[in-house]
Protein backbone atom coordinates (compact mmCIF):
# COMPACT_ATOMS: atom_id res chain seq x y z
CA UNK A 1 0.00 0.00 0.00
CA UNK A 2 3.12 2.30 1.02
CA UNK A 3 4.58 1.66 -2.83
CA UNK A 4 1.36 1.97 -4.69
CA UNK A 5 0.86 5.78 -2.10
CA UNK A 6 4.40 6.75 -3.38
CA UNK A 7 4.25 6.05 -7.49
CA UNK A 8 1.11 8.03 -7.07
CA UNK A 9 2.66 11.61 -5.00
CA UNK A 10 5.51 10.70 -7.56
CA UNK A 11 3.87 10.61 -10.70
CA UNK A 12 4.28 13.67 -12.99
CA UNK A 13 0.85 15.39 -12.93
CA UNK A 14 0.31 15.37 -9.32
CA UNK A 15 4.27 16.92 -8.88
CA UNK A 16 3.30 19.04 -11.58
CA UNK A 17 -0.10 20.28 -10.37
CA UNK A 18 1.18 20.58 -6.25
CA UNK A 19 4.14 22.92 -8.26
CA UNK A 20 1.97 25.18 -9.81
CA UNK A 21 -0.68 25.44 -6.98
CA UNK A 22 2.69 26.54 -4.91
CA UNK A 23 4.26 28.90 -7.63
CA UNK A 24 0.30 30.45 -8.12
CA UNK A 25 -0.16 31.14 -4.52
CA UNK A 26 3.27 32.76 -4.20
CA UNK A 27 2.42 34.80 -6.93
CA UNK A 28 -1.10 35.60 -5.85
CA UNK A 29 0.96 37.15 -2.59
CA UNK A 30 3.15 39.45 -4.71
CA UNK A 31 0.14 40.93 -6.63
CA UNK A 32 -1.99 41.40 -3.68
CA UNK A 33 0.73 42.89 -1.94
CA UNK A 34 1.50 45.23 -5.11
CA UNK A 35 -1.97 46.31 -5.05
CA UNK A 36 -2.60 46.31 -1.40
CA UNK A 37 1.03 48.48 -0.16
CA UNK A 38 1.53 50.20 -3.45
CA UNK A 39 -1.08 50.80 -5.63
CA UNK A 40 -3.66 51.24 -3.15
CA UNK A 41 -1.92 53.88 -1.20
CA UNK A 42 -1.12 55.69 -3.84
CA UNK A 43 -4.53 56.38 -5.16
CA UNK A 44 -5.58 57.32 -1.80
CA UNK A 45 -3.13 59.80 -1.10
CA UNK A 46 -4.82 63.40 -1.10
CA UNK A 47 -1.90 64.73 -2.84
CA UNK A 48 -2.99 62.55 -6.18
CA UNK A 49 -6.69 64.61 -6.02
CA UNK A 50 -4.48 67.68 -6.94
CA UNK A 51 -5.08 68.88 -10.33
CA UNK A 52 -1.95 70.87 -10.59
CA UNK A 53 0.78 68.91 -12.28
CA UNK A 54 3.14 70.67 -10.08
CA UNK A 55 1.84 69.05 -6.79
CA UNK A 56 2.66 65.47 -8.16
CA UNK A 57 6.39 65.97 -7.75
CA UNK A 58 5.55 66.69 -4.19
CA UNK A 59 3.50 63.08 -3.54
CA UNK A 60 4.58 61.87 -0.07
CA UNK A 61 5.63 57.91 0.08
CA UNK A 62 4.50 58.02 3.33
CA UNK A 63 1.52 54.97 3.94
CA UNK A 64 3.29 53.04 1.22
CA UNK A 65 4.56 49.89 2.29
CA UNK A 66 6.94 48.98 -0.03
CA UNK A 67 8.90 46.50 2.35
CA UNK A 68 5.67 44.35 2.53
CA UNK A 69 5.84 44.25 -1.37
CA UNK A 70 9.62 43.59 -1.19
CA UNK A 71 8.91 41.15 1.40
CA UNK A 72 6.79 39.09 -0.56
CA UNK A 73 8.88 39.18 -4.16
CA UNK A 74 11.60 37.75 -1.83
CA UNK A 75 9.27 34.82 -0.11
CA UNK A 76 8.33 34.30 -3.90
CA UNK A 77 11.99 33.65 -5.20
CA UNK A 78 13.04 31.85 -2.10
CA UNK A 79 9.69 29.29 -2.74
CA UNK A 80 10.50 29.09 -6.41
CA UNK A 81 14.30 28.16 -5.54
CA UNK A 82 13.24 25.27 -2.93
CA UNK A 83 10.62 24.08 -5.13
CA UNK A 84 13.22 24.07 -7.95
CA UNK A 85 15.58 22.18 -5.94
CA UNK A 86 12.89 19.95 -4.51
CA UNK A 87 11.57 18.52 -8.29
CA UNK A 88 15.05 18.02 -9.24
CA UNK A 89 15.23 15.86 -6.29
CA UNK A 90 12.26 14.13 -7.29
CA UNK A 91 13.56 13.82 -11.00
CA UNK A 92 16.98 12.65 -10.18
CA UNK A 93 14.79 10.00 -7.93
CA UNK A 94 12.70 8.58 -10.40
CA UNK A 95 15.19 8.42 -12.91
CA UNK A 96 17.57 6.70 -10.65
CA UNK A 97 14.00 3.89 -10.14
CA UNK A 98 14.49 3.54 -13.74
CA UNK A 99 18.06 2.71 -14.30
CA UNK A 100 17.41 -0.16 -11.56
CA UNK A 101 14.51 -1.41 -13.13
CA UNK A 102 16.16 -1.24 -16.37
CA UNK A 103 19.45 -2.89 -14.94
CA UNK A 104 17.76 -5.74 -13.43
CA UNK A 105 17.98 -8.94 -15.09
CA UNK A 106 15.20 -10.01 -16.81
CA UNK A 107 13.81 -13.12 -16.21
CA UNK A 108 12.89 -15.95 -18.91
CA UNK A 109 9.87 -14.76 -20.87
CA UNK A 110 6.66 -16.81 -20.86
CA UNK A 111 7.17 -18.24 -23.72
CA UNK A 112 10.04 -19.67 -22.56
CA UNK A 113 9.18 -21.37 -19.49
CA UNK A 114 6.46 -22.71 -21.58
CA UNK A 115 8.70 -24.29 -24.19
CA UNK A 116 11.05 -25.81 -21.08
CA UNK A 117 8.12 -26.96 -19.73
CA UNK A 118 7.12 -29.13 -22.70
CA UNK A 119 10.80 -30.23 -22.97
CA UNK A 120 11.02 -31.57 -19.68
CA UNK A 121 7.76 -33.54 -20.66
CA UNK A 122 8.65 -34.77 -23.51
CA UNK A 123 11.95 -36.42 -22.13
CA UNK A 124 9.23 -38.11 -19.41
Amino acid sequence: MLKDLKAFLLRGNVVDLAVGVIIATAFGAIVTSFVNDIITPLLLNPALKAANVDRIAELSWNGVAYGSFLSAIINFIVIGTVLFFVVKGIEKAQSLGKKEAEEAPAGPTELEVLQEIKALLEKK
